[in-house]
């Protein structure tokens, strides 16, 4: 078992947290981006028709293709930060989003957060600063993380 990444210079770590960091700062971004504009799209079709009016309604709102756009970029972006740490760690400081989402949705939509909500959003932000002081590169086991 080899635990840490060994050899790196001091600067070598330092970037790597930085484009890591980077990395899931964007991932929250993106995220947060694709909800609400996923929201404020699919608002704007109609609740009532066939499927196939429903479809092409979607097919002409541009938002949804923004949306879309979006997605490919999360997933090339989550591509990179899943090579620079562990599943465990980038998923759960990625879980951000829903504290941005929930306040966002707030401050741009009039949407109202229930007291439990909050509670909620608190114990987010409270598991992801323990998962974040844990670190983000597990021990290495057979070329696995583990």
């Amino acid at each position: 078992m080899i635990c840490g990444r060994g050899g790196g210079a001091f600067a070598d770590t330092i970037s790597r947290r930085v484009s890591l960091g980077f990395g899931l700062g964007l991932a929250i971004a993106l995220d947060t981006a694709v909800q609400l504009i996923l929201k404020s799209g699919v608002s704007s079709v109609p609740d009532a028709g066939t499927i196939g009016q429903i479809a092409q309604a979607i097919l002409h709102q541009p938002m949804l293709w923004a949306v879309a756009a979006l997605m490919g970029c999360q997933y090339f972006n989550w591509m990179n930060v899943l090579r620079k740490a562990d599943l465990s760690y980038a998923h759960a400081i990625t879980s951000l989003s829903y504290v941005s989402v929930a306040l966002l949705s707030v401050l741009y939509m009039g949407e109202h957060l229930a007291a439990v909500q909050v509670l909620g959003i608190m114990l987010i932000l409270v598991g992801v600063w323990f998962v974040g002081r844990s670190g983000h590169v597990g021990c290495l086991v057979k070329g696995r993380a583990s």
